[in-house]
């Protein structure tokens, strides 16, 4: 009777922490683990589908399990600040809906499933994702904390979500990253993330500067970090090029799509500019989703082509 109590209640809890997660937002990050996936399964313009579908459903198993992780540490380390927080009181975590050891169960379930998933892809006699699998998700568990002491926190977000397009070339063709473009790319995400992460931040500017957290609207003031902000989208957008010129599997199509995320870039810093945070539905989850679905499907499709 216990067991079927609690397996009965296990569903609604599993239901509440995946949308207090928000599985959704995995579209900022997987467009991109699959444009590295593609951009190092190409082998004299082709991709030979017998291996690489198999490897590309692992990725995007691997990816979910990777996401959960970091989401989840960040809910679980940040409980009390979110509970201080009007904006994120009501967190299921932070609430107390759900109980801290059982979002930590659920943590370490998803860390186990990463890693052992991670471990498929010997079968190809690559055992990469498998030995950098603990390091990886050391890197990603570990974003919370470092708000607490720098205001390089939203660099280090951009760079543990730079790390999935890496991490997919090394899962395809671990040779692939001698190649300059993989690089150029895992750089763009890092500079997109960064930036929009600092809009983000600007939400929570009060309980920042309360709670002594290192955001840098909060510890540089708003002018400065909104500045930071348009230099790391433009230094995304020139990277964007960068891999349009140099990787002769990219076309026009490619081209087409770098030119306009860099028109939805200026938009989103445009309407921060005269709307602040009361449009953060659009400037952060809107416009930064078509970002990345427009750039992974392009360069997707052209490389097909």
């Amino acid at each position: 009777m216990w067991r079927f109590y609690h397996a009965h209640n296990m569903k609604p809890v599993l239901l509440k922490l995946l949308t207090d997660i928000k599985i959704s937002h995995t579209v900022f990050a997987m467009p991109f683990a699959l444009l590295g996936a593609f951009m190092a399964g190409i082998n004299d313009g082709a991709i030979v589908w017998t291996a690489f579908g198999w490897q590309l459903v692992l990725i995007v198993i691997c990816m979910f399990f990777a996401r959960n992780v970091a989401m989840l540490a960040n809910r679980i380390l940040d409980r009390k600040i979110d509970a201080n927080n009007p904006r994120t009181q009501n967190r299921v975590i932070a609430s107390g809906e759900v109980e801290p050891a059982v979002a930590g169960a659920y943590f370490f379930c998803n860390v186990i499933l990463f890693i052992g998933f991670t471990g498929f892809f010997m079968f190809w006699e690559n055992l990469l994702p498998l030995y950098l699998s603990v390091p990886v998700l050391i890197i990603l568990a570990a974003y919370p904390l470092f708000k607490r002491f720098t205001w390089l926190c939203h660099v280090y977000l951009g760079t543990s979500l730079a790390l999935s397009p890496v991490a997919a070339a090394i899962a395809i063709a671990p040779e692939t990253l001698t190649h300059l473009p993989i690089w150029l790319l895992s750089g763009a995400v890092l500079c997109w993330v960064a930036g929009f992460d600092i809009i983000y931040a600007l939400q929570d500017i009060a309980c920042d500067k309360r709670d002594n957290l290192k955001s840098m609207p909060a510890s540089l003031g708003v002018k400065p970090a909104m500045l930071i902000s348009q230099f790391l989208h433009c230094i995304c957008v020139a990277l964007l090029f960068g891999i349009a010129t140099t990787d002769q599997h990219f076309g026009w199509l490619f081209l087409g799509a770098t030119v306009l995320i860099a028109a939805v870039l200026i938009y989103e810093h445009l309407t921060v500019k005269k709307w602040g945070t009361t449009k953060i539905a659009l400037t952060f989850f809107t416009l930064n989703g078509v970002v990345s679905l427009v750039l992974g499907t392009a360069g997707i499709i052209d490389l097909l082509l």
